[in-house]
């Protein structure tokens, strides 16, 4: 059997590097399959659609997965069944970023099941492979007859010394960069933007995302030609999955748009505006006999959304009233609390309107960091951040499956929101928690503000506080009407066109998530977003201020502290001592956890315990174990043992030198004039031929001057000489 000839089509990036496309050759029996080759890393992504919409499904399943092959990179899985088991939190954040792209690209009325499957089958260590997942899936689906209003792609930018640029290795960005995100775009709007920055300018993010689209629009240029080559895409599969009764919709139209004008005009709390939207429904449904219903109720259901949605739309446009009765721009009441409970290291409570975080920090040790292992990496992370969406927090009762692909998301937005501000020498492993308690609308950004005073709270010296606030967004067509809205309740993200969550300092911004369900966002309508988000930050911000400004001086009584030392390398072993015997008594005397970490010619060492002065009593432990005396300094030692030449001084634990008699002092000493046990200050002169230390103590007194007679007795010699 020959090789099937592969169709292929190459992008050129603005750096010269080159990115492939090739189709044909690989899992012929999906709908589209497309391999994507930068370097030598390379993902295989692949789409198969249902032929039609299954009974009763009014929405778009879709499905993306995203996995990495260890094999890809020469790895064997560390788990215990050495095989790629459930998705890690990193591939689970892939997935979302290629979802909220892709979603809004596929026509409203297609409801065929649809799954997307990416994998990454070589990694060479220099091309991050999220940077290239929505280029793959996209390709894909493109080159299909699968209903589709792309193509889009997605491309990693970072700013490092000024410069922007996209799709960079793992290694760069360990080395610090001042911009790092991720932005999806078709070729006329961009649709997705994530990431994290370090107090960068609202500026500074439009040049970002414009770079970025730039390079977008080559790569869709590319699948354009790919699928032209492959002769598929055309003309798109023919479906039939919605059936509407035009003139139920009118009926609907006409008795319900003044009622859920009038309703949404009237500010109520969540529950209560959602019992009367439901009334308006259910008083309309009593025209029907139960016979009728079963033919009409869904159709019923779909078109009062509608009416709803647009009822609250033109509201909001035509009279700039939201559903609680605020303005575009105001944000809802807030109150926060820190320190609520007692038993935890930090703690805080932050409402904001009908939305409440209550976070928790816990402070640990280096054998508490969150230890990353995966294809591109394996690391310890010493700040996370986990998010629990619980489904009291929106009154409902629904089954607990673990930890969802939203609540992973929405906890890694916050992390990325605080971490950029936790000092470098912050010695502590840090987790905070986030459990939402109450839910309408901007939960994540509630999370953010209860973080920082949760961190503040516990004593970790935070550089600056962190505020974070959800902006939305309602367009009109016909009209060309639009308008941004601060912190957006939860309806007005259902029923609005964006979701924009920005998180920053009084500085700048440090992290931020987009997403677009709309086509042809123009940079005006963003720009105008992220200057009033900036605003509302602000007022958060200031708010939080009220209930504390500043981290505490110091951790909690019951928390940890921490001290971090350096050693030479040399001493790691003395220090441990044999099997582990030093350490472990060291352990046990001072009631601390030490851990000891070799990088380079250095060893890390980390003490913790609750007791301030058991923890310096291991700090005096280790310093004599890996005691050095510097030529020249003076210490204060004790005497070990008494000769008729001299005194033994041990200047530290093991390490012991010759006091000689002749160093005492500068006059003629007969007798040594110390006992055991007795300190004395002696300086360090060196080592003598046999390695043996050399002390003195007439080194640190003054030295004697001459008498006249003698003076005059050497002057004599000298004139001799």
């Amino acid at each position: 059997m020959s090789v099937p000839q592969a169709i292929t089509e190459t992008i050129i990036l603005k750096d010269g590097r080159e990115i492939t496309l090739e189709t044909g050759k690989l899992a012929k029996q999906a709908n589209g399959a497309v391999v994507v080759k930068m370097g030598g890393t390379m993902l295989l992504a692949t789409v198969v659609a249902a032929k039609d919409a299954n009974p009763g499904v009014d929405f778009l399943p879709l499905t993306v997965d995203y996995r990495e092959k260890f094999g890809s990179a020469g790895k064997i899985p560390g788990n215990f069944f050495r095989r790629e088991a459930k998705p890690s939190d990193d591939e689970v954040l892939t997935m979302r970023l290629v979802d909220r792209v892709m979603r809004p690209l596929f026509p409203e009325d297609f409801h065929a099941e649809v799954q997307v499957m990416i994998s990454l089958i070589s990694y060479d260590g220099k091309v991050m492979p999220d940077s290239l997942a929505g280029l793959a899936a996209s390709a894909a689906v493109s080159i299909t007859d699968i209903p589709f209003n792309g193509p889009f792609s997605e491309v990693r930018v970072i700013k490092k010394d000024g410069v922007l640029s996209i799709n960079p290795s793992w290694d760069t960005l360990q080395e610090g960069v001042e911009l790092d995100i991720m932005v999806g775009a078709s070729k006329d709007s961009i649709v997705m933007v994530e990431g994290e920055m370090d107090e960068i300018s609202e500026q500074e993010m439009l040049e970002a995302i414009q770079f970025a689209h730039e390079e977008i629009k080559t790569q869709i240029e590319a699948q354009e030609r790919l699928a032209a080559k492959v002769g598929t895409a055309l003309p798109k599969r023919e479906y039939c999955h919605e059936t509407h009764d035009e003139e139920l919709r009118k009926e609907i139209w006409d008795y319900a748009y003044q009622k859920y004008y009038d309703i949404a005009k009237n500010p109520s709390a969540k529950e209560e505006r959602s019992e009367k939207f439901s009334a308006v429904v259910e008083e309309f449904l009593t025209r029907y006999t139960e016979e009728e219903l079963e033919e009409k109720e869904a159709l019923v259901k779909v078109y009062f959304h509608d009416v709803q949605k647009e009822a609250v739309r033109q509201l909001i446009l035509n009279e700039n009233i939201r559903l609680d009765g605020r303005n575009n721009q105001q944000i809802r009441p807030i109150w926060s609390e820190v320190d609520y409970l007692p038993a935890a290291h930090g703690s805080a409570v932050f409402t904001r309107g009908e939305t409440q975080s209550l976070t928790t920090v816990t402070l640990g040790s280096l054998l508490d960091a969150n230890r990353i292992d995966s294809v591109i990496t394996q690391h310890d992370e010493k700040f996370y951040l986990h998010y629990n969406f619980p489904p009291f927090s929106t009154g409902e009762a629904r089954p607990l499956r673990g930890t969802s692909r939203r609540e992973v998301g929405h906890g890694n937005l916050a992390q990325r929101a605080l971490k950029v501000m936790i000092p470098e020498d912050n010695p502590y492993t840090i987790r905070v928690v986030s459990d939402i308690l109450e839910s309408n609308g901007s939960s994540s950004m509630a999370t953010v503000c209860a973080g920082t005073l949760a961190l503040m709270d516990a004593g970790v010296q935070m550089r600056k506080p962190v505020s974070g606030i959800a902006m939305g967004l309602i367009t009109d067509k016909e009209s060309g009407k639009w308008t941004v809205l601060s912190d957006i309740l939860g309806d007005e993200d259902h029923l609005g066109d964006m979701d924009f969550k920005v998180t920053g300092t009084s500085e700048g911004i440090t992290a931020c998530q987009m997403d677009i369900k709309i086509q042809g966002l123009t940079m005006d309508i963003m720009e105008k977003a992220l200057m009033q988000a900036r605003d509302g930050r602000l007022h958060i911000l200031g708010e939080m201020m009220k209930t504390i400004d500043q981290p505490r001086e110091d951790v909690k009584p019951h928390a940890p502290k921490m001290v971090m030392m350096e050693i030479p390398k040399d001493f790691i072993g003395a220090v441990i001592g044999p099997g582990g015997k030093v350490i472990q008594q060291m352990q046990k005397d001072t009631d601390t956890v030490i851990t000891i970490e070799e990088k380079g010619e250095i060893g890390y060492i980390e003490i913790s315990g609750t007791d301030r002065e058991k923890i310096n009593a291991a700090v005096a432990q280790i310093n004599e174990i890996t005691f050095v005396p510097v030529l020249g300094e003076s210490y204060v030692g004790k005497v070990v043992k008494v000769v008729e030449f001299g005194a033994f001084i041990a200047l530290a634990k093991g390490t012991e030198g010759l006091l000689h008699i002749s160093e005492i002092d500068w006059k003629r000493t007969e007798k040594v004039p110390y006992k055991e046990g007795d300190e004395v200050e002696v300086k360090f002169m060196g080592y003598d031929d046999r390695k043996k230390m050399k002390l003195s103590r007439k080194a640190l007194l003054p030295r004697p001057s001459k008498p006249e007679g003698k003076k005059a007795e050497n002057n004599k010699s000298e004139a001799k000489g």
